[in-house]
């Protein structure tokens, strides 16, 4: 129990160490982009920042809804990657709380905060006043529709993820393959033992 509740309290910490160096980088970086680019590129970027949090929601489910049945053939006959995806649904839990909390909450809360650069800049270029209208009407509507995508993107990739989950992790698998024989990054160590996938509630 004391050994479950340290392992629990290094994930823990790590994990939040880790929200916080992306988050400032997210920011760091959305922020820098939108510097002087003209209306239709922010809210392209906005949109790109959206389609990440989506994307990487996506593998994360499908991270939990996998079976690791099928790669065990796949790594008998050393296929690039069969291994790598084992790796990923034996750590399920964590790799879906990286995927959908981490990368997920960060990119909902970076869009926002891209959305409110781009209103502010479109104050600026029409010469709004202070608390006027047409920026409150702006905001509101940028919001809702990055809510929307945000959620309809989400509730369309899970779908998406739960029924092609095989296909989404053994491509990520072999990314993870290609990263560690080129580069020698090992982003998920071997870990043995049955599935560590536990059933979530995903937002």
């Amino acid at each position: 129990m004391k050994e479950t509740i340290k392992k629990t309290a290094r994930w823990t910490i790590t994990i939040s160490i880790i929200t916080f160096i992306l988050a400032a980088i997210f920011t760091v970086a959305s922020t820098l982009s939108l510097k002087g680019v003209s209306t239709s590129v922010g809210l392209a970027i906005v949109l790109v920042i959206v389609l990440i949090g989506i994307f990487f929601d996506m593998i994360g489910i499908a991270a939990t809804a996998a079976d690791e049945t099928p790669f065990h053939a796949m790594a008998s006959k050393r296929i690039h990657g069969a291994k790598h995806s084992i790796r990923i649904i034996r750590n399920a839990d964590r790799f879906a709380s990286f995927c959908n909390d981490v990368i997920g909450d960060i990119s909902g809360i970076v869009s926002g905060t891209a959305a409110a650069l781009v209103i502010t800049q479109l104050a600026i270029q029409f010469q709004w006043g202070e608390a006027s209208p047409f920026e409150s009407i702006s905001s509101i509507v940028l919001t809702s529709i990055i809510a929307a995508l945000t959620v309809g993107g989400k509730a369309m990739g899970k779908t998406f993820a739960i029924q092609n989950s095989r296909d989404i992790i053994f491509g990520v698998g072999k990314m993870l393959s290609f990263l560690e024989r080129n580069f020698h990054i090992v982003i998920i160590k071997e870990k043995k033992g049955k599935s560590a996938r536990k059933n979530t509630k995903r937002k």
